[in-house]
């Protein structure tokens, strides 16, 4: 009897436990958010089901991602970063990278490597190893991955030695030049709109107005919803300068505005190109190149 009391408390705190922690509110703000609980911690198994190690997989897709620190930066399918050597040659192909230094920078196989969008396929090929393996290039450059980064995402080898980069979209070296701290880019549902440096969506709010200029995101609204910094017109692309100028916020701190509206990013996307902010509330939009709400009649 005294067990079937313990199990029976056991099981009630359990269920109290999933209540206080399965949902949250969303007050009266505008944020458009429910609180969830944390997420579970990714899978950092390197190994797929054939036991093929991280460092050794194909390729895959390529993906290009965008970088505050160094413009567009290839990856494989996975977010793993892909370098280059100044050590090897493009034309003709050529890896210089054997022995051990195989131990830390690893050939990326060539086998079932393709482009997507943002790389030409025609930049994408192979170039046969001392070892007889084919190497992937891209723009003729052999690709590796270094075995110091962590994470999908990392970029630790860039700049490794003085020699090693990581690779841009048209297998030059990325770096800070490259780049952009706004631009438009082609989403498959909204067609062209706003992102940042970092890849995420930028977003107006109906409750703000262009005219006269002014935010009415405030207090919780900012929990979710993150004034964009203003940024530098020259390091635009698809938008016209002109367009851009900057809010000063009640705290005194500067925000981007698109022909006189206001931009944010929400913290619900958790990666370069989410839209999850489209429609929360009927209030929030994306914003498209010239300052429009995404997927309104325009």
């Amino acid at each position: 009897m005294r067990k079937q009391r313990r199990v029976a408390l056991v099981g009630t705190a359990l269920v109290v436990a999933m209540f206080a922690t399965g949902c949250g509110s969303n007050g009266d703000d505008y944020s458009g958010q429910k609180l969830k609980p944390a997420g579970q911690a990714a899978d950092n198994d390197d190994t797929g089901s054939s036991g093929t190690s991280r460092a050794n997989a194909p390729a895959k897709s390529l993906q290009v991602k965008p970088s505050a620190k160094l413009g567009d930066v290839v990856t494989d399918s996975k977010g793993w970063t892909l370098y280059r050597s100044d050590d090897d040659t493009a034309s003709p192909s050529q890896s210089n990278c054997n022995g051990n230094c195989e131990d830390t920078w690893t050939a990326v196989p060539a086998k079932d490597a393709k482009a997507t969008a943002g790389i030409a396929e025609d930049q994408v090929g192979k170039v046969k190893r001392a070892d007889g393996s084919y190497q992937l290039t891209l723009g003729g450059w052999p690709a590796y991955r270094y075995a110091k980064d962590k994470k999908p995402g990392d970029t630790e080898g860039h700049g490794a030695g003085g020699t090693w980069n990581a690779l841009a979209p048209d297998g030059g070296k990325a770096s800070a030049r490259n780049v952009k701290q706004l631009k438009a880019v082609k989403n498959p549902e909204l067609g062209e709109i706003l992102a940042d440096a970092e890849g995420r969506t930028l977003y107006r709010f109906d409750k703000d107005s262009a005219w006269p200029m002014k935010s009415n995101c405030k207090g919780d609204c900012l929990k979710m919803w993150v004034p964009a910094k203003p940024v530098d017109k020259t390091k635009v692309s698809g938008v016209n300068p002109k367009l851009l100028t900057t809010y000063e916020r009640a705290d005194g701190t500067k925000q981007l505005t698109i022909d006189c509206w206001p931009l944010y990013w929400y913290k619900g996307d958790k990666k370069a190109g989410d839209i999850n902010g489209q429609g929360k509330m009927g209030l929030w939009h994306a914003a498209t190149e010239d300052g429009k709400r995404a997927g309104a009649s325009r």
